[in-house]
């Protein structure tokens, strides 16, 4: 997959921003947060076309994070989280920006050749947080989350899918029965 031209400059911005920082997943989390409710003031017609720009955002930080050394599982449950945050701050959905930041961290991950599996797990679990924190439902965001992050596995390879649908079924700190109902219904 090629870097959109959105993502690519998120990229480079992020890692000039978060280079030589002490706390590189902080100066990523507020960076991330900067870029999506920044990209989304942009776009006047939020509904989908602005969403895309999370999908994006989050695919270019997991690039930028990949380039300056940081755990990309870390680094995607907060920019995931940061993300959906960023899309509530400017009254966007919620649910939506969940499935498209998820897709965005899969999509980076394996760009970069990082753990995809892993990789959604943090992503799903960044969702749940970020909805948490903002009145939004839990559950819908994981079930969100997680059929984007299935999306951008499959859209990777079979394998690719596969591992990411055993590693969402394994997560203890996923809901179970919602993560099944997404497996089996992908």
């Amino acid at each position: 997959m090629v870097l959109s031209k959105l993502a690519q400059e998120v990229s480079d911005a992020l890692v000039a921003t978060v280079k030589g920082t002490d706390d590189v997943l902080s100066a990523l989390r507020g960076a991330v947060k900067n870029q999506v409710t920044g990209a989304l003031k942009d776009v006047t017609d939020m509904a989908t076309a602005g969403l895309d720009a999370v999908s994006d955002v989050v695919h270019g930080s997991v690039s930028a994070a990949s380039q300056v050394g940081a755990s990309l599982t870390d680094a995607v449950k907060d920019t995931v989280s940061s993300a959906v945050q960023g899309v509530s701050e400017v009254g966007g959905d919620v649910l939506a920006a969940a499935s498209k930041a998820a897709h965005g961290a899969v999509a980076g991950a394996a760009d970069v050749g990082g753990d995809v599996a892993q990789v959604a797990v943090s992503a799903v679990e960044g969702a749940v947080e970020a909805a948490g924190s903002v009145g939004a439902s839990t559950v819908d965001a994981a079930r969100e989350a997680a059929v984007g992050a299935v999306k951008a596995a499959d859209e990777v390879s079979d394998e690719v899918g596969k591992s990411v649908r055993e590693a969402l079924m394994a997560a203890a700190s996923l809901p179970r029965d919602v993560i099944e109902k997404v497996v089996k219904g992908s």
